[in-house]
């Protein structure tokens, strides 16, 4: 089975911003075309999951209610555009606690291996709007995708601590050429 790890925030929802976060259904707005290409991801057998890294919970800037509301509004608005994700984990953990699902480390992916044995990483993408996003692709085995609309921009290359295997301006970019192949 294929799969795709999707970030959130600056991948599938318009980024807050560095420091802010998304702290109720009226700040998540989603990016043109990602419920789209979520659906054409789904309709064509990949499996789909959310890798997330959400330390707003435990820096008490919003509550896990919080989140998870968000998280389920998100998921019926997914499945409205005939799209579906089938699972989504986040790390509430901030930096200093060194946590093990902290993107860039690789926690997170180690628990959808765990319940979802039948992946077969090679095939499977990580679409991703940070150079941590592409770590922990790498840690994965799983293909690299960096997308602009977000967080990271092309014009710090120089200073990326991993290249990803492929860069797109944004999900729906990197959607079209998944199904391409």
């Amino acid at each position: 089975m294929k799969a795709i790890f999707l970030d959130r925030d600056g991948v599938i929802n318009k980024y807050p911003g560095d420091t802010q976060y998304v702290t109720n259904w009226k700040e998540f707005h989603f990016l043109p075309g990602a419920k789209r290409a979520i659906a054409g991801l789904h309709q064509d057998k990949f499996k789909i999951f959310i890798i997330s890294n959400q330390a707003g919970v435990n820096k008490g800037v919003f509550s896990e209610e919080a989140l998870e509301a968000i998280t389920g509004k998100m998921l019926r608005a997914v499945e409205k555009s005939r799209g579906k994700i089938d699972g989504v984990y986040y790390c509430p953990h901030r930096q200093e606690e060194n946590c093990a699902c902290r993107k860039p480390k690789a926690g997170l992916i180690s628990a959808v291996k765990k319940q979802h044995p039948e992946i077969d990483f090679k095939k499977s993408f990580f679409i991703g709007d940070t150079i941590s996003d592409v770590l922990v692709a790498q840690a994965a085995g799983c293909r690299s995708i960096l997308v602009f609309s977000g967080k990271e921009k092309l014009s710090n290359r120089k200073n990326w601590l991993a290249q990803p295997d492929f860069v797109f301006r944004d999900l729906c970019e990197a959607a079209k050429f998944i199904l391409a192949l």
